[in-house]
């Protein structure tokens, strides 16, 4: 079964300095239909203005992935972590106990598009922590490149929650699948372009829930960037 979230569909708020989309219900967004799926929480697909960003302020009991398309997202939190997150990087907090960050647009003269995604870890209480590491093109031109997982599997980060995280770019008529095993689920995000996902075509800012399917087949109509959840 594939259940469609259509980019129109999802919240939207425009704050002038942040212009921002959620897959879920999110901050003054609230839908009871669409609270997460499996231990997937958070999608919001963010473009912040030049110079600004999110201050300071708090997060607890939550992994925190933040995947950037364009421009350049400057990260600092309470354990120590920092650094700049671009194109084919990936950052993963986990704030566990508790944890201070911060998230500003590197650029004085450019946006910077991002996603932000969150997982329920698998057990609350756990030390906060910080991981970036870079996945460059080549690495997922026309493949499913792991990107996290629980137990950093093929140099992915490492998230505490039984989840794998793909990511793929695909040229017109490029064509990846992926075999879910027996009771797992899946959710699949388009970041950019368009792709079919069986018969099912999702454009950018779409996203789509699978259950009761063993093998998902994702076929490029344009040059697109897209991530794959694999979730128990």
């Amino acid at each position: 079964m594939i259940q469609v979230r259509k980019s129109n569909e999802r919240g939207h708020a425009d704050h002038g300095w942040l212009d921002t989309h959620h897959t879920f219900s999110f901050a003054d967004y609230y839908d009871p239909e669409n609270m997460g799926f499996r231990a997937l929480r958070v999608i919001n697909e963010d473009k912040v203005q030049p110079g600004q960003g999110f201050g300071t302020h708090g997060h607890r009991d939550m992994e925190i992935l933040s995947y950037v398309l364009e421009g350049g997202l400057a990260h600092e939190d309470s354990t120590g972590g920092g650094g700049v997150i671009r194109p084919g990087d990936l950052q993963r907090m986990s704030a566990g106990t508790g944890v201070m960050h911060s998230e500003f647009n590197a650029s004085r003269s450019e946006p910077v598009h991002f996603l932000q995604i969150w997982l329920v870890p698998g057990r609350r209480g756990i030390a906060p922590g910080y991981e970036q590491k870079s996945f460059p093109p080549e690495q997922r031109q026309g493949q499913l490149r792991l990107i996290a997982s629980p137990d950093a599997a093929d140099g992915s980060v490492t998230i505490h929650q039984d989840a794998r995280v793909y990511t793929t770019l695909l040229g017109k008529g490029q064509t990846v699948t992926h075999t879910l095993a027996p009771g797992r689920h899946a959710w699949v995000q388009v970041a950019r372009g368009q792709i079919r996902l069986g018969d099912v075509v999702l454009s950018a800012g779409d996203g789509a829930a699978i259950s009761d399917e063993r093998t998902l087949t994702l076929t490029g109509d344009a040059p697109s960037e897209v991530l794959l959840f694999d979730l128990a």
